[in-house]
């Protein structure tokens, strides 16, 4: 029997499970999958938690649910890969020994890259909502808050759907126009970007939303520190930006295991081919979803269409033919806009987010690029689709892993 190894059981490891489970010879592989974790998360579902729009319960499930019966769920901590040799050094030196492996071991915040932003105010007055626990946290907070000089901060890119902040700062317009306090707030969206967003067009169309709902933008803005005493964040021109309140998202980084295992970059992100999701170090070792270096957004959507370009090119590489699947950066993102409305976007490595319907050219139901009602609860609906079938491998209707919107076939 041959071995395959999946490490980390989030989103695309759990995806690739199944995937593989019902694509690959159980007669002749071994598929077993690797994480210390005995919850499976449904990350977007953080963004929500602050408004009391989920509740934790919403969120948060047992991982075995969406692992198959016959892949063998090892749940502990992963000292170290050693590629060379092929194995895996688990706690307490236990080995693991496979043929083909599959990196999944996601991204993690890393407060502590930006002085001071992990001080005395960390998840006092300085708050994350890009973990449970900070979310948890600022959702308490907005509770009683009182108003003031909400701060909508990002670090640096790469971050984890990077459309989330500026969705926070919209349902926060929304959330202080609902408790009748909007007046109290000063809300200022600030990023190291020199606009918006990373796509021209994208940016044009979100800009315009800021400014409709009184939300000022503070661009090109290079955090060198967080001031925990005077309760501002500064740039390493000088600029000031005071706070009451700061929602920020710290810098993005791979897991700590791809530095103990000499695999990542300096941000532990493994080097990955953008097309064919192998290891550019290693034949053997294929990656998806946050833990790779590619181009592309770091997003449970682009996980679900790597996930498909992935399960084909692992098996051209079992049957030793070329690995002609081809990942082309596909990303769709619902991006919330407050008052039970979203945008939808779409876009892939080389094309910028276009105008139209989706699924289906002029039928759509769903509009890109343009606030509607009907794209909220798409985004809404998604958290079923995700417990239910992304997760499970089951196909999703109309959306695959090539672009097809707005009448253009990318």
């Amino acid at each position: 029997m041959k071995s395959l190894v999946i490490l980390g059981a989030g989103t695309a490891g759990t995806m690739m499970a199944n995937h593989l489970n019902k694509k690959l010879n159980r007669k002749e592989w071994d598929i077993s999958i690797i994480d210390e974790r005995k919850e499976h998360h449904y990350q977007p579902g953080y963004l929500f938690l602050p408004f009391d729009i989920y509740k934790p319960t919403d969120i948060i499930k047992n991982i075995k649910e969406f692992i198959p019966s016959n892949v063998e769920l090892i749940q502990n901590s992963i000292e170290k890969i050693d590629a060379k040799e092929n194995k895996i050094v688990l706690a307490e030196g236990e080995i693991v020994k496979y043929d083909l492996l599959i990196i999944a071991t996601g991204a993690k915040i890393a407060p502590e890259e930006t002085e001071g932003m992990g001080g005395a105010e960390w998840h006092k007055s300085v708050f994350d909502f890009y973990t449970y626990e900070g979310a948890l946290a600022l959702r308490n907070k907005l509770r009683e808050w009182e108003g003031g000089n909400l701060v909508v901060h990002i670090t640096e890119m790469p971050i984890k759907c990077p459309v989330a902040p500026l969705e926070f700062a919209f349902l926060a317009d929304s959330f202080f126009q609902h408790k009748n306090m909007r007046n109290k707030v000063n809300i200022t969206y600030v990023t190291p970007l020199s606009g918006a967003f990373t796509k021209p067009k994208s940016t044009a169309a979100l800009e315009h939303l800021l400014g409709e709902k009184n939300i000022a933008i503070e661009s090109d803005f290079a955090i060198a520190e967080v001031n925990n005493d005077d309760k501002t964040i500064i740039d390493y021109g000088g600029r000031v930006i005071p706070f009451d309140l700061l929602v920020t998202v710290p810098t993005n980084k791979g897991d700590a295991l791809m530095e103990r295992s000499g695999m990542g970059d300096e941000l532990n992100y493994v080097p990955t081919n953008k097309a064919t999701l192998q290891s550019q170090a290693y034949e053997n070792v294929f990656v998806i979803g946050d833990a790779t270096n590619v181009p592309a957004s770091k997003a449970g959507s682009v996980a679900h269409f790597e996930a498909e370009i992935l399960t084909e090119n692992i098996l051209h590489y079992i049957k030793q033919e070329p690995l002609a699947a081809s990942f082309d950066g596909h990303a769709n993102c619902f991006i919330e806009t407050g008052h039970q409305k979203a945008l939808l976007i779409d876009f892939n490595y080389i094309h910028e987010p276009v105008s139209g319907t989706f699924p289906f050219p002029g039928v759509g139901p769903l509009q890109l690029l343009k606030e509607s009602v009907l794209n909220h609860w798409g985004k809404l609906a998604f958290r079923w689709i995700y417990w239910n079938m992304l997760l499970k491998g089951i196909p999703i209707p109309f959306v695959g892993s090539h672009m097809k919107t707005a009448g253009k076939n990318f």
